[in-house]
């Protein structure tokens, strides 16, 4: 069991990420105001002490706590670290985003140093943006001079004030972003803020003075307690759960090529220029998040370096899972970084990807990660060959040869982490696919790479299917399409309707197969097993609706697959055939609005029924 230390931006994080694993777990706040919602959480609130934390763990099996608190919780991180050192319990604490030190605040150790900078300074007009539980700490300076406090607009807020004996007619309440239109009403000579990070609007505030030309005083945040470990997002928050209490997710995520090509490269070049390389490198993520990939085989001969990283899938089903993704920097004479194609790496054959033909399959967002992260070590000319041994024959697994890419693998991923069956990963594989079909398939000359692949043909239909059986029925209908127009949806039927209608597909033909075509029938949009199994009760509401007789409803009732309504008898089997037909395609037309869309029901033997 995990317990939350949450009421922050960061707590809502946490909350998010672990309520996906579908296991129960604790978040706790101090007074219970933030609103949450997830489905295997159970809310706690109020104050612990280190006696009263120490019991709830032992009572409730707590093997990991997850300290997403505010940084200036001081007490609260001390207790938990002297629990958490008292029943040897890890701790992951999810940081905020800091932005570097400027020069131009002035920095302040603690409230007391605060407040003697700010008599020192001679400031006697102060709008303080540090919250009411400050109030008793800037005690010595508001008491004498005039200090505007923004509090939260709610009465315990407003009762605490009260009771540290604040003056009411200098209480200010909190609104979004409503800092400029403070200074412009008031008039400080300072604000007085604390190193929020940027989830507490701490940038916002500090410029917003500064363009005013108002004096910035800061309260550094305090050091947290050695020993925890630090995550600054949610995928370093997985992997940590995933690490600290295996089985607490079901599946454990892992990493792009596009991550370990960028981990990798920044190894090598690290190793070029001398620098010191450890068992991992740091990258930053596509969100910013920063995380540690391991390093191996890192060697430097005739003015180059390389670095590898072995891909971790975690328990998605990867093909590249287990290979070394190979980075070998190089100085180049001419400037910028220039990304070239190793052993095993695919070559663009076809538009639509997105990337030049001819070049190498190397996306765009990983692209942008190396460049980004080589950029950081060296400002000069570089050369990068990425390369993937035994990428050639993996390929011919992939998507790619339906896609343009031949001779390798592509090196992908727009967020730099594998989620385990990734939702996500095969729909933008999908996409991927009628964006190739688009650029070679539809004949519009105002588009690039609109014409010449199925020149000669009139409207090209995109046509969908759920896999390699349904596709060899359909290609043999459609002799005459090449490979790119047949597109496999697997159980995503509403996912690709929908990226058909954003690419400017214009004409679509869906085959199903019937256990999936009663599923789709009832409204159901991804036909998975685990979102949704037949309704007997759902086909004999259709069948007696189509008119079929009193035995189809009998057997319908038996049926123990949905293949079997292809054993109905005439004329049965035309009436509910027709039906589930019908049902479909008007399930369908709400995903995919405009175009021409023709739907054809696929039996296990190839037999097609449709329009």
């Amino acid at each position: 069991m995990i317990l939350i230390f949450g009421g922050t931006t960061e707590g809502r994080l946490a909350l998010r990420v672990l309520d996906a694993a579908g296991t129960p777990f604790f978040y706790s706040t101090k007074d219970g105001s933030q609103q949450v919602s997830a489905l295997n959480v159970t809310l706690l609130s109020g104050a612990m002490d280190e006696v009263q934390m120490a019991d709830f763990c032992r009572e409730n099996d707590i093997r990991l706590i997850v300290d997403a608190a505010h940084p200036f919780a001081s007490q609260l991180h001390a207790t938990v670290s002297s629990v958490a050192s008292e029943l040897s319990l890890p701790v992951v604490r999810v940081e905020r985003q800091y932005p570097e030190h400027d020069s131009r605040i002035r920095w302040c150790r603690d409230y007391e140093e605060a407040v003697n900078r700010l008599e020192s300074d001679g400031v006697t007009r102060l709008l303080a943006l540090t919250g009411v539980r400050t109030i008793p700490s800037l005690k010595p300076f508001w008491s004498r001079h005039e200090c505007y406090m923004r509090i939260l607009d709610r009465d315990s807020s407003r009762q605490e004030a009260l009771r540290d004996g604040f003056d009411p007619a200098f209480l200010l309440y909190y609104a979004q972003d409503d800092v400029a239109r403070l200074i412009d009403e008031i008039r400080p000579q300072a604000i007085l803020t604390k190193e929020s990070g940027e989830s507490g609007g701490f940038e916002g505030k500090v410029a917003a003075a500064l363009d005013a030309g108002i004096a910035v005083y800061a309260v550094q945040r305090p050091p947290m307690p050695e020993g925890f470990e630090t995550v600054t997002g949610e995928f370093g928050l997985r992997k940590a759960v995933e690490r600290l209490l295996p089985g607490f997710f079901p599946l454990r995520s892992g990493f792009t090529t596009g991550a370990c090509a960028t981990a990798a490269s920044r190894a090598a070049l690290l190793a070029l220029l001398g620098r010191p390389v450890g068992e991992t490198v740091s990258i930053t993520f596509p969100d910013e998040e920063v995380l540690a990939l391991p390093v191996t085989d890192i060697k430097v001969s005739d003015g180059q370096a390389s670095a590898a990283v072995i891909k971790d899938a975690g328990d998605d089903p990867d093909v590249t899972g287990g290979m070394a993704v190979v980075a070998t920097v190089r100085f180049s004479p001419g400037p910028g970084i220039r990304l070239l194609r190793g052993e095993g790496v695919g070559v663009v054959t076809l538009p639509g990807l997105g990337l030049a033909v001819g070049g190498p399959a190397i996306n765009r967002v990983p692209r942008q990660m190396i460049t980004e992260t080589l950029s950081e070590l060296y400002d000069g000319g570089l050369e990068v060959e990425i390369s993937v041994p035994g990428g050639r024959e993996i390929a011919l697994k992939t998507f790619n040869p339906k896609v343009g890419v031949v001779d390798g693998i592509s090196i992908i991923g727009t967020s730099g982490v594998v989620r385990p069956f990734s939702h996500e990963a095969f729909v933008d594989a999908i996409r991927k696919e009628v964006e190739v079909f688009v650029a070679c398939c539809q004949n519009d000359s105002s588009q690039p790479g609109g014409a010449g692949k199925c020149e000669g043909l009139a409207e090209v239909p995109l046509v969908l299917n759920s896999g390699a059986r349904s596709e060899a029925f359909l290609k043999a209908l459609y002799v005459d399409l090449p490979p790119q127009a047949f597109v496999h949806y697997g159980n995503y039927i509403g996912d690709t309707l929908r990226v058909a209608g954003e690419c400017g597909v214009r004409s679509v033909v869906i085959g199903v197969m019937i256990g999936k075509a009663v599923k789709l029938a009832e409204g159901h949009l991804d036909t998975h097993s685990r979102v949704v199994t037949v309704n007997h009760e759902f086909l004999q509401s259709l069948a007696r609706e189509a008119g079929c007789s009193d035995e189809a409803l009998l057997a319908l009732g038996r049926m123990s697959l949905a293949r079997e309504i292809w054993t109905l008898t005439e004329p049965d089997l035309s009436l509910m055939l027709r039906a589930v037909h019908e049902r479909c395609l008007a399930v369908c037309r709400a995903a995919f609005a405009e175009g021409s869309l023709k739907l054809l029901l696929i039996s296990e033997d190839g037999r097609l029924y449709g329009d």
